[in-house]
């Protein structure tokens, strides 16, 4: 943990881990009088789940119009460079932005042999899962945004045949000096990483608000959708 800067005097782990586990054992101790006050939120992060599901349901789709143009492509004996590289990325996107939404649809794998042995046992069972869980995505988000800093530290850009439009990375990175709004550029690396960064960002989000969320009502609020 020594490579955790301080803010405003507190190391990032106390910011990310430390603060979110003592305002869950906050939301704990108040029960059910927490839930009127924190109704508004919660509505509010649903609606951002609910967001980043239309999200990744978007890089799907875009996902079926690479195939298809890639298809064309090959019919027309034209070239089309970087669709695979594109799809790939996409195919991340949709991945990624549609962790949060899955979990509060109970749309993950959840293994429940010990959660069904009693109503004790699965609250706390369910209670620990989720703090183990939000840990480690927290902690993956973390460094997944460290990781794409790196990346646009050290200007690394893609070794396949995408490109994008020096204007479109200009835009992205804020940065317009010298660009010339003619030219393509290989991807700057950061670029699908920070797909990643978000999706993490949102899954360990989720996962702190349903621990809060169990604690304060007093029951799973990750319930699996029945299939038929």
């Amino acid at each position: 943990m020594n490579d955790w800067p301080a803010l405003l005097g507190v190391p990032l782990w106390g910011w990310l881990f430390v603060l979110p586990s003592l305002l869950a054992l906050a939301a704990a101790l108040a029960g059910e009088r927490a839930a009127r006050p924190l109704a508004p939120l919660w509505r509010t992060l649903d609606a951002v789940y609910l967001a980043a599901g239309v999200v990744a349901a978007g890089f799907l789709v875009l996902i079926l119009f690479l195939i298809v143009a890639q298809m064309v492509a090959r019919w027309s004996s034209l070239a089309f460079p970087g669709s695979t590289e594109f799809a790939g990325y996409s195919m991340a996107g949709a991945s990624f932005f549609a962790l949060a939404h899955a979990l509060t649809r109970g749309a993950h794998i959840r293994v429940s042999i010990f959660l069904n042995l009693n109503a004790l046992t699965r609250r706390w069972l369910d209670v620990l899962a989720l703090w183990v869980g939000a840990i480690i995505a927290t902690y993956f988000a973390r460094f997944a945004l460290k990781a794409a800093g790196f990346s646009a530290m050290l200007n690394d850009r893609t070794q396949g045949q995408d490109k994008m439009p020096d204007w479109l990375i200009a835009a992205l990175s804020l940065d317009w000096a010298g660009v010339s709004a003619e030219g393509w550029s290989y991807t700057p690396v950061w670029i699908p990483q920070i797909v990643m960064v978000a999706g993490a960002g949102l899954l360990a989000i989720a996962l702190w608000d349903m621990l809060v969320r169990t604690l304060v009502l007093g029951r799973p609020l990750i319930v699996s959708e029945a299939m038929e």
